[in-house]
């Protein structure tokens, strides 16, 4: 009997059968899905409460709230907004940064009003959830978030400090400046040494060193410090004001709004500004977090342990509905205003939280604690809380981001609006910082600096900013003092050039070419070019950023002549360089050879200075199609060189015939012009980019972290592939990435010399060992036979015969890539020899040292070039699994 066909005939008119039938042909229906709690969820909630009870205690008792208010803001907070939230891992409650505007609102208009306000805000931020606007918030300034957020923090700091020294605070960072000198006078001793004891612990507890430190540090520092305050003043017998919990029963809810309607809708307005912002700015940043723990990243299902969880970007207009019912609900229970909070959200994250079940079973835990907890809540000392929330206050005024805004030349806009937070109010400050904003970006765009001046018969017309119709003037009278028939070089150092500039540059250019003159134009940015040349239409190559194959003509021949060296300007040209000159130049010492079956740049070299990114003189070899690829960037009108010469891979680090051969000294035409050029292109454009950089390295030379060991051949280019710059690693290049054992070197000690230097000398951390697809060394290996004439290569191979063995003896496992097997021989023993070439050199004596000191890790590395992607060795066993290195991994395992 076939197995298609049922041994019993089914009654349709069964019920009991009808229910259980489904159509043909469709997979069965799904049975219904159980509620689980993965146990990542759980006990990183334990951890995001342990830090929210005190929290929120704190920042009720700084905004002059019921204390109640705080733990129904918390509980409403992880609960109501954790359920309906566009960020699941971001975990909402009370926030430092709503207390400067609680306490005004508390202040002008009482509490029952506040409560109200607070659940206006929660309407209007539906409204803008319903109406998608929540990406608009992120087009503020970050200077003005930051700066708004300093100044919250240090009203928060100098009011806290009234309670730190036993007093009262006053209503105004200036009221409380002004009466500093008083309190200080009259300081009570049982508030300062409980608050003194709170501060110790809070900064001390994380920087517990040893592995008892990497225990107990699992323990949140503000449950630590609020505890180990507690319960000193209980034992001591301190006489302090403690937080005091009135009956539940008693606890006050929203009333109506009371009080002039132009001051009320101000209110709702700056409250709704900073919930909105705060909450969407760290739903921003939760996404970054999340970013880097790859168990988030992976797909698939979730399992109790969250391995797999997929956890997407998150939603912002949704973000904005969470944040807005959770006010309405938090206001109406009589609670505080709710918003993200950076703090508890980068604990969920770190603690393992895989879903908002997280955030959600914490807002459980504060309802728990708050109707079972509050004898022993009721035991705590408000000078402790004071001095968490000053704390938290002084915090919020970051070094990190008032480095960021000077980089960015914002400091104005980040000090105008602090100063204005501080002494006017939230919404004022930050409408203060929204004009200085505009005032500066105005400025910005009207402030074009042009210059001109001639240098060997070249005249060159500088235009640094964004050149607009304003500029116009300035720029015709600069084009102007061009004489004509001359030579004129037209360098836009900008990213806007508006319709006026454009025909006014255009008809100059016009002109002064029929008139013989010769115009050239470049520019940073693609598409500030106004004409280009035939065959450079679709060149749009830029320095200093990722390499592409971005030839824009083929070389052209030339006749060889006698090898001349000449100095290379902006436009200069060098009359002969060879490879080895420019390798030099950009710290490299490989030199070039034909692209033959070892698919290698040449014999053992090293790279006796840091791998500059983007200027490692490392020549390009043939396509997949076979066809010569020619490195150095076009220096032509419309075009800057990219990477090569600059940035990338192909930089003039040799000169390439047409055959796609090259000498070691190529003289000028074909390899040659192309290096001038690539040079030319280099200093034009990169040069006034990193010469900074370089002028700081030269100054206070190198210090690597890292030693990269790899191959000579040119497709593998350790800057691009590492996203390295200037002075970041310590590269050693070589045919087939070897590692001699000490001892059998036979009069080669370049590899061993390099390792001790790099270790001894530069105390690098790491050294990594890198292999590649395709690698022409392992391929001789395969191919070569005994005997035979002992070239320097044979000679120089004879240090991979030991991965050769190792590949050959069945008694061991072989190396592999994560997800599949080798394609063939030679990938086998790419990835054979990086794991035996890191067991030579632990043989060397200064790496073993390092080692036993635990000063240094040692990593595997395989770059599959044709998939551009990159494998790191991921198990510390004598043979490995090289794995895919994704954005979010790094170098998990040494080795």
């Amino acid at each position: 009997m076939s197995a298609c066909v049922p041994t019993r005939a089914t009654d349709p008119s069964d019920p009991h059968r009808a229910s259980h039938l489904h159509p043909p042909h469709s997979p069965p229906p799904t049975p219904p899905r159980r509620f689980r709690i993965a146990s990542a969820d759980v006990s990183a909630s334990i951890a995001v409460f342990l830090i929210a009870l005190p929290l929120s205690l704190g920042i009720a008792l700084a905004t002059g709230a019921p204390l109640q208010a705080g733990l129904v803001a918390a509980a409403v907070g992880g609960i109501v907004a954790g359920r309906l939230g566009g960020c699941p891992l971001q975990v909402s409650g009370p926030a430092a940064g709503l207390t400067v505007v609680t306490a005004d609102l508390i202040h002008r208009y009482g509490w029952r009003t506040t409560c109200a306000i607070t659940v206006l805000a929660g309407v209007v931020q539906l409204g803008l959830g319903c109406l998608r606007v929540a990406r608009t918030a992120l087009a503020v300034s970050p200077a003005i978030v930051h700066g708004m957020l300093a100044g919250i923090g240090i009203t928060i700091a100098v009011a806290q400090l009234h309670i730190v020294l036993g007093g009262t605070p006053q209503s105004s960072v200036l009221d409380n400046l002004r009466a500093l000198p008083a309190q200080l006078a009259r300081v009570q001793p049982a508030a300062v040494s409980v608050s003194a004891l709170t501060l110790a612990l809070l900064f001390l507890w994380p920087r517990i060193p040893g592995r008892a430190g990497l225990l107990l540090r699992r323990i949140p520092a503000a449950l630590v410090a609020v505890a180990g305050a507690t319960t000193t003043a209980s034992l001591t017998g301190l006489v302090l004001p403690k937080v005091d919990l009135p009956s539940w029963s008693s606890h006050a809810l929203a009333g109506l709004p009371e009080g002039p309607a132009l001051g009320l809708v101000a209110a709702v307005l700056t409250t709704t500004l900073v919930c909105s912002v705060q909450s969407l700015l760290g739903a921003v940043a939760v996404d970054k977090l999340a970013a880097g723990r790859p168990d988030l990243l992976a797909g698939g299902p979730g399992s109790g342990s969250g391995r797999g969880v997929r956890v997407g970007r998150s939603d912002l207009d949704r973000e904005l509905l969470g944040q807005g019912a959770a006010n309405i609900v938090s206001g109406a229970l009589g609670g505080l205003p709710v918003a993200g909070v950076a703090v508890r959200s980068s604990a969920n994250v770190q603690a393992g939280a895989v879903s908002r079940n997280s955030t959600m079973l914490h807002g459980i835990l504060v309802v728990i604690a708050a109707l079972l907890m509050v004898p022993v809540l009721e035991f705590i000392p408000l000078a402790s809380l004071a001095a968490l929330v000053m704390a938290v206050g002084i915090q919020m005024v970051s070094l990190h981001h008032i480095r960021t805004v000077t980089r960015h030349r914002e400091v104005l806009v980040y000090a105008v609006t602090t100063l204005g937070v501080v002494v006017f109010g939230v919404l004022e400050g930050v409408t203060l910082g929204i004009a200085v904003a505009v005032g500066v970006s105005l400025h910005r765009l009207t402030r074009t600096r042009i210059t001109h001046h001639e240098r060997d018969g070249v005249h060159h017309v500088h235009v640094r900013g964004q050149l607009t119709f304003l500029a116009v003037p300035r720029l015709s009278r600069a084009l102007h003092l061009v004489p004509q028939g001359a030579d004129a070089v037209v360098e836009l150092d900008g990213s806007f050039m508006d319709h006026a500039a454009y025909e006014s540059l255009q008809d100059w250019q016009k002109t002064h070419t029929v008139q013989g003159g010769s115009v050239e134009l470049t520019g940073r940015s693609p598409g500030t070019s106004i004409a280009e040349p035939s065959g450079a239409a679709d060149c749009r190559c830029r320095p200093w950023t990722a390499w592409r194959n971005h030839q824009c003509e083929l070389p052209r021949p030339a006749a060889a002549s006698t090898p001349t060296w000449s100095a290379v300007s902006d436009t200069g040209t060098l009359g002969a360089a060879g490879a080895a000159g420019a390798a030099g130049a950009a710290g490299a010492a490989t030199a070039a050879v034909s692209p033959g079956p070892f698919g290698a740049s040449g014999p053992s070299g090293m790279s006796g200075a840091s791998d500059a990114s983007g200027a490692s003189g490392e020549n390009s070899g043939p396509d997949e199609a076979g066809r010569p690829v020619r490195p150095g960037g076009s220096g032509e009108l419309g075009n800057a060189s990219g990477p090569t010469g600059s940035s990338g891979p192909g930089g003039p680090g040799t000169s390439r015939g047409p055959a796609g051969s090259s000498g070691p000294l190529a003289p000028a035409g074909s390899g040659g012009h192309e290096l001038a050029r690539g040079i030319s292109a280099f200093q034009r454009n990169t040069a006034p980019i990193v010469r900074g950089e370089l002028a700081r390295l030269a100054r206070e030379g190198q210090q690597p972290a890292q030693l990269f060991l790899t191959c000579a051949d040119s497709r593998v280019v350790t800057s691009m592939i590492t996203s390295s710059g200037p002075g970041d690693l310590f590269v050693v290049r070589n045919v087939g990435n070897l590692v001699p054992l000490p001892g059998e070197e036979s009069g080669d000690d370049s590899v061993a010399a390099a390792i001790e230097y790099a270790v001894d000398v530069l105390k690098v951390r790491s050294i990594t060992v890198c292999g590649h697809s395709g690698c022409g060394a392992m391929q001789a290996l395969l191919d070569s036979e005994p005997g035979g004439a002992r070239t320097p290569l044979k000679r120089w191979l004879r240090h991979g015969l030991p991965s050769l063995e190792r590949m050959a003896d069945d008694s061991r496992a072989w190396a592999k890539l994560a997800g599949r097997a080798s394609a063939d021989a030679v990938e086998q023993l790419c990835l054979t020899n990086v794991v035996q070439q890191l067991e030579h050199l632990r043989a060397h004596d200064s790496v073993a040292r390092a080692l036993r000191d635990g000063e240094l890790e040692l990593h595997g590395m395989y770059f599959h070039v044709g998939e551009a992607q990159a494998y790191l060795l991921t198990e510390a066993s004598s043979e490995g699994v090289f794995d895919r290195v994704t954005d979010a991994d790094g170098l998990r395992s040494p080795v």
